[in-house]
């Protein structure tokens, strides 16, 4: 009986530091800080990718929509790793509501024709399958970033 409590204390023990690890390890911006037309993409299947002819196209000038992808980030808890929306080229970080896993959002808008060009690569930092979480996400950005 020691033993099986002795080895349920380990897992929650282990689960807890992982848990802190998770929230607390350092997001290297050399590393994500991406522009999202020249990365490779992930083995996993936890990102969205949307670049060139994929990428959507926005009826706004740059700064407008810029300024709608900044306030729906913000208003789900993102924060701004590297560069800003005000350059057109920004990396938010966007942690889950419970476990506080990191999913890092890269942005470049580029102006094309009468409106915005939006290149967006959103990814999970661990694990391999992110349940739809980043590509629900990369939805409600658009919606907002066309200002529906």
């Amino acid at each position: 009986m020691r033993f099986v409590f002795y080895v349920l204390a380990a897992i929650v023990v282990c689960f807890a530091v992982a848990a802190v690890y998770i929230r607390t390890a350092p997001i290297d911006v050399g590393e994500w800080h991406v522009d999202p037309e020249t990365v490779t993409p992930p083995a996993a299947s936890n990102f969205v990718l949307l670049v060139g002819p994929t990428a959507p196209q926005i009826d706004a000038v740059p700064l407008v929509v810029a300024g709608r992808i900044a306030a729906v980030a913000e208003a789900e808890g993102a924060v701004v790793q590297a560069g800003s929306p005000a350059e057109g080229f920004v990396t938010y970080v966007v942690r889950s509501r419970i476990m506080g896993f990191p999913d890092v959002v890269s942005i470049r808008l580029d102006p094309h024709e009468d409106g915005t060009r939006l290149n967006i690569f959103s990814r999970a930092r661990y694990g391999y399958s992110d349940f739809g979480v980043n590509t629900a996400r990369v939805q409600r950005w658009l919606t907002a970033a066309r200002g529906e």
